[in-house]
């Protein structure tokens, strides 16, 4: 299947979700995230989710990231460039909702993206191979080509993958993982 159809597919699937499947889902999903050897870094890139397109509720992921005494870094998105740019969340950071409803800080310690360590990656399908959907404006794959090569990428998904999305893209980034409520997916 192409991105658009997935795109489309994948979209009717999360609303058709309960809050209570999608908040047991971000549970158990923070639950499989303990078990992956990536909790020796210090900065940690977690997206803010957005309640009206139903997406994982970070907040799981954000506790255990404060447990851990991590750095964590969150965006704020430019509609004019396609562009992020990072923050460290401090305990005094105001985030907003923008136009288009994402959380974001209003402003902060700025972040360079070759800092990052670990990115938690916002998807709507992912494949067998570790590509990924995401909503189509380019925001994750720009800030992700800007991260070192090293640094671990991990998708969070209420839902199985795919076997292969069709149209993949040469600046298309892939993921290390991908993390779902029944089982983590390793593709580095």
């Amino acid at each position: 299947m192409n991105k658009a159809a997935l795109r489309t597919l994948y979209k009717l699937k999360r609303q058709a979700l309960s809050i209570e499947a999608i908040d047991n889902g971000s549970l158990e999903i923070a639950n499989q995230l303990l078990k992956l050897p990536i909790w020796n870094a210090s900065y940690y890139h977690v997206f803010l989710s957005i309640a009206e397109h139903k997406e994982i509720n970070t907040e799981y992921i954000l506790n255990i990231l404060s447990g851990k005494d991590k750095n964590i870094i969150i965006s704020k998105s430019d509609f004019k460039t396609f562009k992020m740019t990072n923050y460290l969340l401090l305990d005094n950071t105001v985030i907003k909702k923008n136009a288009w409803n994402i959380p974001e800080p209003v402003d902060g310690i700025v972040i360079d993206s070759q800092n990052i360590d670990v990115v938690f990656v916002p998807l709507l399908a992912f494949d067998q191979q570790g590509h990924r959907v995401g909503y189509g404006k380019g925001f994750y794959d720009t800030f992700l080509s800007e991260c070192r090569p090293e640094t671990i990428k991990i998708g969070l998904s209420l839902f199985d993958p795919e076997d292969k999305i069709d149209d993949v893209f040469e600046n298309d980034v892939a993921l290390d993982y991908c993390v779902t409520p029944q089982k983590s997916y390793i593709f580095k």
